[in-house]
């Protein structure tokens, strides 16, 4: 039985880290050795420090007039542009997401991939993957303490703050919305929401433009979590905007 509850906590760790839009299902399905060598990886980096060290290295400073925009998440981040389109092309936008990630492993790594990458604008981008429960039990407050810690980090060190919307999901291709729960989602966000008004920083809402009620609308979505391409446009154009308005603000505001 002790093997057992080992192997589930291990296939958990593969859905989020491997194949985010995999259930639980599809996770305790994947081969032992694959397991393993994930579960390792977590622990030797969980934080995933590594994944953008040498980039974040070999980056250039900005120029000083250049609006230089990092955007830290999930899954969601990663994914963009993952169909072979740019990444905001022609903008100096950076892109700082990993698949399966929760806000915990974000604050983590947010001096490196964010603070030390010197932007005007950081677009903060998470929480679906803390629902899940996949790195142990979170709430809604625990998840804001960390949403909390990187709109304070950002501001002391002068960079504008735009906190974006956890996504809707469904169950439109695999079962999404027993690991991500829709009321759960919604009162995250309602959260996420409050606590923009309240730091001064830019909420971002991705939610209404790509919900159908409290599902995600087929039509822009490749699996009921990820947006597909066009789901990403809509996305797109909302990020734009919420950056010009992050701008327009004093710097650390």
């Amino acid at each position: 039985m002790k093997a057992l509850a080992a192997g589930a906590v291990v296939a958990a760790l593969v859905g989020a880290r491997v194949a985010a839009a995999q259930s639980a299902a599809d996770a305790a399905r994947a081969p032992l050795e694959q397991q393993i060598a994930v579960y390792k990886h977590l622990l030797a980096d969980w934080a995933g420090l590594s994944r953008y060290g040498s980039d974040d290295a070999e980056l250039p400073a900005p120029k000083p007039d250049e609006s230089r925009v990092v955007f830290i998440g999930d899954q969601i981040v990663e994914s963009w542009g993952a169909d072979g389109r740019d990444f905001f092309p022609g903008r100096p936008y950076i892109n700082r997401g990993i698949t399966g990630q929760t806000t915990g492993q974000m604050l983590v790594r947010f001096r490196q991939d964010v603070i030390a990458l010197k932007p005007k604008v950081v677009v903060i981008g998470g929480g679906t993957n803390d629902l899940t429960g996949v790195l142990g039990p979170n709430t809604e407050m625990t998840i804001g303490d960390n949403l909390m810690s990187m709109t304070e980090l950002a501001k002391a060190n002068g960079i504008r703050v735009v906190l974006s919307s956890v996504t809707p999901v469904c169950d439109c291709y695999k079962e999404q919305t027993v690991v991500r729960p829709q009321g759960k989602i919604a009162g995250l966000n309602a959260w996420i929401r409050d606590y923009a008004t309240r730091s001064g920083s830019v909420y971002l809402n991705y939610y209404s433009a790509l919900a159908d009620g409290r599902d995600f609308k087929q039509l822009l979505t490749s699996d009921g979590l990820l947006p597909n391409g066009a789901g990403y446009e809509i996305m797109a154009k909302l990020a734009e905007q919420a950056i010009q308005a992050a701008l327009a603000k004093p710097a650390g505001r």
